[in-house]
């Protein structure tokens, strides 16, 4: 179906249906995304610790540029997602090659550092010599995948901000069974492949992403390939259209690397904590971000569709129904994600049955912050996103950067190195963080000017 057609369907204002429609395909490819990084740990675990160690510290170098690569990629769904909505097949181009030229300029740069400082680095940090030689090797191997991601990440956003969020899923589908039988193959010489050891998990990996990017490039060939014999660019030239593009990018990429390198010194911050209590937050963190998509891809949803609306400069009035439907959804999806960490603190026996008796009581102490903070954290969500659609990168960029860096990072130096507080009131930090955020988001929304926001300059 190309975008004409969708373009056509979209002429009607979309309702709940429509938010669910492309949220759950955006929802498991999230899934998949960070499912992939487990199940290449578990697949080097089992060469010991010193393989997974080099992979770690890899990781760690080459996932900064991938971090890049993904905070971009948010804004491209955005962009792509108003000038989609707008119907204008110059803005659409022009978002396109925008979003690939600087995504494609961020992997080269990356993977050129990579190139030049990778291997002094990784000797710099290393333990010792044997893990540095493995890491460096797994790190070249992985600037595929960086160069892949480059490309990848840009077509499937701008799949996402056209509603056809089903076709990046697919290509998840299509690329993690591969990455996990090839990766096993190289890892351990089976089915007749060399035995390469770590170097192996890198290149299944590599071997996955450029079947997962060629998959995508022809699908956007075969249904945007009009868009080559497009004339012209939407402010004017190509280099003032990438300035554009970068103008609303910025903000929104320097939200989400700003998000992360606070939740990193952040738990720098909790290795000062008990065992048990650095153990529980350790824990903690990657069940929140997983079971965290069933809203938050909720709310990424509801902004695309926002961005789209505002493009077609639909009435005041239509934009205030659809909104209150995807609030009352993002609700319900929060109540899911309260749900699953209902389900998980009752199952700890269960899951971790070889924690320590504290270590799952502290976990299951933390049930009443992780119930409640789901609802803030949507509705928040829901105005950060639409504030977004309407252009407004710049204030959200503000609320997220001072919340996280004037009150979490110290409060939770204070909480942790000063007042030597329990698990549970640090833990609570996040929910402060989001009551802090509450009227920021709130008002501005309902001041209303989004909705007469001009998304086509």
């Amino acid at each position: 179906m190309t975008d004409r057609t969708s373009h056509t369907q979209l002429s009607l204002s979309p309702d709940t249906r429509d938010v669910f429609a492309l949220a759950w395909p955006m929802t498991l490819k999230a899934i998949f995304l960070h499912g992939t990084v487990v199940i290449d740990g578990l697949l080097l675990s089992l060469l010991g610790e010193t393989a997974l160690a080099a992979m770690g510290l890899a990781a760690a170098l080459g996932g900064m540029v991938l971090g890049m690569i993904f905070a971009f990629s948010h804004a491209m769904q955005i962009r792509t997602a108003q000038s989609f909505g707008g119907g204008d097949p110059v803005f659409l181009k022009s978002v396109l090659a925008s979003g690939l030229a600087v995504s494609l300029s961020i992997g080269l740069v990356g993977i050129s550092l990579i190139l030049v400082f990778g291997g002094t680095l990784i000797g710099a940090l290393a333990p010792n010599p044997g893990i540095a030689a493995q890491a460096e090797t797994y790190l070249l191997i992985f600037s595929i995948v960086i160069f892949g991601e480059a490309v990848g990440q840009c077509i499937a956003s701008f799949f996402n901000g056209c509603s056809r969020s089903k076709l990046p899923l697919y290509g998840y589908l299509l690329s993690v069974p591969i990455n996990v039988i090839s990766s096993v193959g190289l890892i351990h010489g089976l089915w007749g492949l060399p035995a390469l050891g770590i170097a192996g998990a890198a290149l299944g990996s590599a071997i996955a992403i450029s079947v997962q990017t060629t998959f995508w490039s022809i699908i956007l060939l075969r249904t945007n390939g009009y868009l080559r014999h497009v004339q012209g660019w939407r402010n004017g030239t190509f280099l003032p259209t990438i300035k554009r593009h970068l103008g609303f990018s910025l903000p929104i990429a320097a939200t989400f690397v700003s998000a992360t390198m606070a939740t990193h010194v952040c738990s720098l911050i909790y290795a000062k904590m008990s065992l048990n209590g650095f153990a529980a937050m350790t824990l903690i963190a990657p069940w929140s971000q997983l079971a965290g998509q069933v809203s938050m891809q909720w709310t990424q949803a509801t902004g695309i569709l926002v961005a789209q609306l505002l493009g077609k400069r639909t009435p005041e009035d239509v934009l205030d129904r659809f909104l209150s439907r995807a609030w009352a959804g993002a609700f319900a999806a929060a109540g899911v994600v309260a749900l699953v960490f209902l389900a998980m603190c009752l199952s700890l026996d269960w899951i971790y049955p070889d924690l320590e008796p504290e270590t799952r009581a502290i976990l299951f102490g933390f049930l009443p912050i992780l119930l409640v903070i789901q609802f803030p954290r949507a509705t928040n969500a829901i105005c950060g996103n639409t504030l977004r659609a309407a252009g407004d990168t710049v204030y959200v960029m503000h609320i997220f950067v001072w919340s996280q860096w004037a009150f979490r990072v110290p409060a939770t130096a204070l909480f942790v190195l000063y007042f030597d507080l329990s698990p549970f009131w640090i833990l609570s930090l996040f929910l402060w963080e989001e009551a802090i955020k509450f009227p920021a988001f709130h008002r501005r929304l309902w001041r209303g000017d989004w909705k007469r926001s001009n998304v086509a300059m």
